[in-house]
């Protein structure tokens, strides 16, 4: 193998090796943001049903529009 061809081939496999690392390294971001839009979830999930709570209990919200609206 010529020793142009041989620079090619180790130019490609640095590339790669870049590649492969900047890969893992979006997979890992994925992944740790895929686990925060889950929690994110679950807590609006729960202040959604304590909101809902909360309206349910009072007797009176004031400037509500009346149901016929």
């Amino acid at each position: 193998m010529d020793k142009e061809t041989e620079e090619r081939f180790i130019a490609l496999e640095t590339k790669l090796a870049y590649l492969e690392d900047f890969v893992n390294q979006l997979q890992e971001v994925s992944v740790a943001q895929s686990k925060q839009i889950d929690v994110l979830k679950q807590e609006n999930k729960l202040l959604s049903g304590r909101l809902q709570d909360l309206s349910d209990n009072l007797e009176e919200i004031p400037n509500r529009k009346p149901p016929h609206y």
